[in-house]
């Protein structure tokens, strides 16, 4: 994680090798990952689709052949308000600009702890696979719900088991991932 107040949380809850490092800095001197976990609308984590697209093929790297992501994001064209005039024009400002509709821009503040401003976009299933697009990732399968969805990215089929890393709390962890329907 890039927060050094949440290694501390993750120490504290026993995990044994947590490390302050942010998304786009992970590189294959931690080793070879099977899962990477990006909940939370985590998928915005990669920046803009150019930036994506470079860490996509840097994950492609430092991930075993059965590899997979798991993301979730929102799609702001059919979710939350998306039909409100203030929303819509916001998404057309977006693209008159060369952004993701749903790309925005934020910056963390906690009491007295700012952090930068940073690029963070939500993206449909579509524009997810737009993304993907070149990268030697795959979306396989999507799980909708009311509003979010998480989608499953794979390099190869099967079952991925072993380390992935998590950016809802920066630890290693172990999971079997089962594909529904394979």
């Amino acid at each position: 994680d890039n927060s050094p107040g949440a290694i501390a949380v993750c120490r504290r809850r026993g995990v044994r090798e947590a490390r302050l490092l942010a998304f786009d800095a992970v590189d294959e001197s931690l080793g070879s990952f099977n899962t990477i976990v990006l909940f939370g609308n985590n998928f915005g984590l990669f920046g803009t689709p150019t930036k994506a697209k470079q860490l996509l093929r840097r994950l492609q790297r430092m991930t075993s052949n059965d590899a997979r992501i798991i993301v979730e994001s929102r799609d702001v064209e059919r979710r939350g308000g998306a039909d409100a005039p203030w929303h819509r024009r916001y998404r057309e400002r977006n693209i008159a600009r060369g952004r993701l509709p749903g790309q925005i821009r934020i910056r963390i503040r906690f009491r007295d702890v700012i952090g930068p401003w940073m690029n963070y976009p939500m993206v449909s299933p579509d524009q997810l696979r737009e993304i993907l697009a070149g990268t030697r990732w795959h979306v396989v399968h999507v799980f909708d719900s009311d509003d979010t969805y998480v989608a499953i990215i794979e390099k190869t089929g099967g079952w991925g088991e072993a380390q992935g890393i998590s950016s809802t709390g920066g630890g290693v962890v172990r999971a079997r991932f089962p594909i529904q329907g394979r």
